[in-house]
């Protein structure tokens, strides 16, 4: 609805220079709302893959040699409310309801994407045995294509 009226009061008023004025405060709030969007939610996969995967090398750290099951989640867990303080205003901040850049199925697509980009460095700085082959790229390249056509209106 929002998207309509806007558009509608740009060719209203497109040779006013009000119109094009709005026009581009509106433009620049849109992008500069998908960027905060996109930083927060590297922010927020960033937590969510230290808390998921992070626990897995605790055995190598010696604080953690004797901490069974039941502490690793509840620190796990502890890690994982910085994700949500990331993600939830990311949402919030992005979606095309709340005057938003993207749809829920954009966000979600660029959310994937930075899930696995984000794991993917981790992966390879964190657990050095991991290496980056051939089939993670082309999975990759079909993620890119996923985003092209989510975004293809």
């Amino acid at each position: 609805m929002e998207r309509f009226t806007t558009f509608k009061f740009i060719l209203l008023h497109a040779n006013s220079p009000v119109g094009h004025h709005y026009f581009l405060v509106r433009i620049i709030a849109l992008i500069m709302k998908g960027l905060y969007t996109i930083g927060l939610l590297i922010l927020s996969n960033t937590f969510m893959t230290v808390a998921w995967y992070g626990h897995l090398k605790f055995k190598e750290m010696k604080w953690s040699e004797t901490l069974g099951l039941v502490p690793i989640i509840l620190i796990s867990w502890a890690i994982a409310f910085f994700e949500y303080c990331f993600q939830v205003p990311a949402n919030r901040i992005g979606f095309e309801g709340n005057n938003g850049p993207f749809s829920l199925m954009e966000l979600k697509v660029i959310q994937e994407v930075i899930t696995l980009s984000v794991f993917v460095i981790f992966s390879l700085v964190v657990f050095k045995t991991e290496t980056f082959r051939m089939n993670h790229l082309i999975g990759f390249c079909f993620l890119v294509l996923a985003v092209y056509f989510i975004f293809k209106k």
